[in-house]
């Protein structure tokens, strides 16, 4: 067994825990209020500039 060997079997387990960790990030119970706000921001009013602006933040904390 050789080091190629090691990374056939070490590349896809750490592709597919990567994919697990941003699908459970992704639905997470943390992100789900943001991403409930952000897909509300079309209906919302234009006087209601303080929510997009909060929503705004705090989809740039996320990035």
């Amino acid at each position: 067994m050789d080091i190629n060997d090691i990374r056939d079997y070490l590349t896809p387990a750490l592709g597919i825990a990567l994919f697990a960790w941003i699908v459970m990030w992704a639905y997470g119970k943390k992100s789900r209020q943001t991403y409930e706000e952000a897909a509300n921001l079309p209906f919302a009013d234009d006087d209601d500039s303080a929510a997009v602006q909060t929503v705004a933040a705090d989809q740039r904390k996320m990035i």
